[in-house]
């Protein structure tokens, strides 16, 4: 019985499956038919087993990685913190200023009314002298009209002091209040871009695993269909293949070049005893074409195939 093993070009020599149940029917049909035409008994192929199924391992987070993500992201709310304390003695000290400042003006303002209630007594003084003398009504009147004068200039002038004082106040207090509000806002606008940006990671990574879990899923169902098509490759060539008694224990490595119909291109021999090699060369060319996928993946495969003749005595 004729046995030849698949070998993809470039890919490991250890073969992962079997040639499928399907092909192996078709196999023994086709035997059959060879076997009544030649009136051969010769012993049956024997069944090929099942494909393994291979375990696709799955994708793994690096808990390293997210541990230094969450340490890098502490870190980062750290020295937030710590640029928020210091702004905030900032604001303090220009507070403590502001109230000295205050406290200041005050005592400008208290000078003020002193000087305002030092006045009005001197009012009084006058309005009392003129009281006295007529003669100097004249000039206790004009006295009494500057000094009237002058009381309100410093009623006016701590008034507008006490208004600077609350109109400065107000401009600290709503200054701060826009502050923190602007605040409040760049926390919230970060904290949503930080939440888009792990969302967006998280579907990246999503995509990743599931085009990762396709292209492998593909690739199981390429190398399958090659498999099969090299079973269907190796019957074919057997059927043309004669065999020798002093090929016994003996094999060769062949390398086809097939067209996308089929058709052998070219057929090579490499290791292996030279008179197997003459009649595996032989064998190929007389067959001419070989069955082929239509898939061109798997054809890609299937193009330049090795393929290794080992006589069946064994």
């Amino acid at each position: 019985m004729l046995v030849f093993t698949y070998l993809p070009d470039g890919k490991n020599q250890k073969q992962q499956y079997y040639i499928a149940i399907g092909a192996a029917v078709a196999i023994h049909l086709v035997m059959g038919i060879v076997l009544m035409l030649n009136a051969d008994f010769s012993p049956k192929a024997r069944p090929q087993a099942k494909p393994k199924m291979q375990v696709i391992d799955a994708v793994v987070i690096d808990e390293s990685k997210l541990k230094q993500q969450v340490e890098k992201l502490k870190k980062q709310k750290e020295a937030a913190a710590k640029r928020e304390r210091d702004r905030i003695k900032e604001l303090e000290k220009r507070a403590d200023d502001a109230k000295k400042k205050r406290q200041k003006e005050a005592e400008r303002i208290k000078n003020l009314e002193k000087q305002r209630k030092q006045k009005e007594a001197e009012k009084q003084k006058a309005d009392a002298a003129a009281k006295k003398s007529k003669a100097k009504a004249a000039s206790a009147e004009k006295t009494r009209k500057k000094k009237e004068q002058e009381r309100k200039q410093a009623e006016q002038a701590a008034s507008d002091a006490k208004a600077k004082r609350i109109k400065e106040e107000k401009a600290a207090a709503d200054s701060a209040e826009k502050r923190r509000r602007k605040k409040l806002e760049e926390d919230k606008r970060k904290k949503a871009a930080a939440e888009r940006a792990e969302q967006e990671r998280l579907l990246e990574q999503q995509m990743q695993e599931e085009m990762q879990a396709r292209s492998s899923a593909r690739s199981q169902q390429v190398m399958n269909e090659v498999d099969k098509y090299a079973a269907l490759m190796t019957q074919a060539i057997k059927r043309n293949f004669i065999d020798d008694p002093s090929f016994k224990g003996k094999s060769c490595k062949l390398k086809v070049t097939l067209a996308s119909s089929g058709f052998v291109i070219n057929v090579q021999s490499g290791a292996g005893d030279p008179y197997v090699c003459k009649e595996a060369v032989k064998a190929v060319n007389k067959t001419g074409t070989l069955p082929v996928s239509k898939d061109p993946e798997v054809f890609e495969q299937l193009r330049d195939i090795s393929l290794t003749y080992h006589s069946e005595y064994q």
